[in-house]
C-alpha cells in the first residue's frame, strides 16, 4: 500500500457518471480534490470534458473542477489511489472484469455501494480474471448522497448521510480505507466486515416492496412522492417485518444489526415511531417523486443483487426470510425474465459455507 501521501494529494477517480457518480466527483472538486470520471456514455462525458468538470447544487454549491473525463477505463485507472464505484451494483461484475488488466499494487477500489455482497462478487470477478495486482477491495452500506444528476455536467445533491458504513474484504484492510475516505468524507466509519455492511443495505427493505406494492400507482401514471405517499403505514409495517428477518440474518453471522427504523434516525436525523412517520420526516425525501414504471433500479437492481442475495444467505444458513422471498417472487413472477439471476451464494462462489467460515473469509482469518 502506498502510504506517502497525505489528504489531497491522494488521486481519486470516479468509475460511473451517473446521479452518484457525478455528485461525488462534482464534491470532490469542490474540495479541491484530485478527481478523474469516468464512464462508457460518451455524451455525458463530453460534456464534462468540454466543462472542465461538473457544476453542484443543492446541500452542496459550486463548480467542481474535473481532470480527466474519459470513456478509456485504463486511461482512467492509470495513477489511481483510491477508485470510487458508484455504477448500478447491476455492473460490478463487468467494471471488475474491465478493470482486471489494468489495476496496479496499492489501489484501493471501493464499490459506493455495494448493494449486497458486492466486494465479494467483484473479487471473484478479479481472480476468474486472473487479476494478480495488490489491491484492496471494499465497500459502502449505501450512497454517501441523496442526489440526481438532471442533465450532464450538473448534480444536485439534496442531502448528505450523517454515517455511512464501511468494510475492506478482508476487515484487516479496514482502517487503511478509512485513512484515506476520510480525507475527504467523514461520514464513511468502519463495520466489522463487508457482510455488515451488506446485510446494512437499505435499499434491499426500501425499494423493491413499496415498488411492487404501489403497482397501480405507478402503472396508473399518477403523480406521487415516493417516501411520502408510497410508504404508507401498511406497507411501512410490512418493511418492518422483513426487517426483523435481515436482523436475524445478522445474528445468525455474529452481528448485531440496526433496525431500518434507527438507521432513518442515525443518517437523517428523522423524527417518528413507525417506518412511516420517519420516512415522512425524512428532509431530503420531500422531493423525491415516484416512478412511472416499474423497470426501475428499485427493482431490476435490488431485486437480484440487494434483497435475492439476502433470501439466499437465509436459505443457506436456515433463517427465516419469508417474507423478503414474498417480494421476490411476486417481482419475478411479474416481470420474469426481465430480472436478472440474483447474486446467489452458488454465483458468489459461497454455497455450502457455514457462518463459521463465512466469518473467516470475511475478516481474512486463515
Amino acid at each position: 500500500m502506498r502510504n506517502n501521501l497525505e489528504g489531497k494529494n491522494y488521486k481519486w477517480v470516479l468509475i460511473g457518471a451517473g446521479n452518484g457518480g457525478q455528485s461525488m466527483a462534482g464534491h470532490l472538486g469542490v474540495m479541491g480534490f484530485s478527481v478523474k470520471i469516468y464512464d462508457v456514455f460518451k455524451p455525458t462525458i463530453d460534456v464534462i470534458k468540454e466543462q472542465g468538470g461538473i457544476y453542484v447544487d443543492g446541500v452542496v454549491s459550486g463548480f467542481g473542477k474535473v481532470e480527466l473525463a474519459t470513456n478509456d477505463i485504463k486511461e482512467a485507472l492509470e495513477d489511481a489511489d483510491i477508485v470510487i464505484v458508484t455504477l448500478p451494483s447491476l455492473y460490478h461484475a463487468s467494471i471488475a472484469k474491465a478493470c482486471a488488466p489494468y489495476l496496479k499494487d496499492g489501489q484501493i477500489v471501493v464499490l459506493h455501494p455495494t448493494a449486497t455482497f458486492g466486494s465479494i462478487e467483484f473479487r471473484k470477478v478479479l481472480m476468474d480474471e486472473n487479476c494478480k495486482a495488490d489491491i484492496i477491495i471494499a465497500d459502502t452500506q449505501t450512497l454517501l448522497y441523496t442526489c440526481r444528476s438532471p442533465k450532464p455536467g450538473y448534480a444536485t445533491i439534496f442531502g448528505i448521510k450523517n454515517v455511512v458504513l464501511t468494510a475492506a474484504l478482508p476487515a484487516k484492510y479496514t482502517e487503511k480505507v478509512l485513512r484515506v475516505l476520510n480525507t475527504a468524507f467523514p461520514q464513511f466509519i468502519p463495520a466489522e466486515n463487508v457482510l455488515r455492511t451488506g446485510l446494512e443495505n437499505m435499499n434491499a427493505m426500501m425499494h423493491p416492496a413499496p415498488t411492487i406494492l404501489n403497482t397501480g400507482r405507478i402503472e396508473s401514471q399518477e403523480d406521487f412522492l415516493y417516501y411520502l405517499d408510497g410508504i404508507t403505514p401498511t406497507i411501512g409495517h410490512y418493511i418492518e417485518e422483513m426487517d426483523k428477518e435481515r436482523i436475524e440474518l445478522g445474528k445468525a453471522v455474529g452481528l448485531e444489526l440496526t433496525p431500518t427504523t434507527d438507521w432513518y434516525r442515525k443518517m437523517y436525523n428523522a423524527t417518528g415511531g413507525t417506518l412511516c412517520e420517519l420516512a415522512k420526516s425524512t428532509e431530503c425525501y420531500k422531493e423525491v417523486k415516484g416512478q412511472k414504471t416499474l423497470r426501475t433500479r428499485y427493482v431490476l437492481e435490488d431485486i437480484p443483487n440487494s434483497l435475492e442475495p439476502m433470501v439466499s444467505l437465509g436459505h443457506m444458513l436456515g433463517v427465516d426470510v419469508s417474507k423478503m422471498e414474498i417480494i421476490v417472487n411476486l417481482v419475478r413472477g411479474m416481470l420474469g425474465d426481465e430480472i436478472v439471476p440474483g447474486r446467489t451464494m452458488t454465483k458468489l462462489g459461497l454455497e455450502g459455507m457455514n457462518a463459521e467460515q463465512l466469518q473467516k473469509l470475511v475478516e481474512g482469518v486463515a
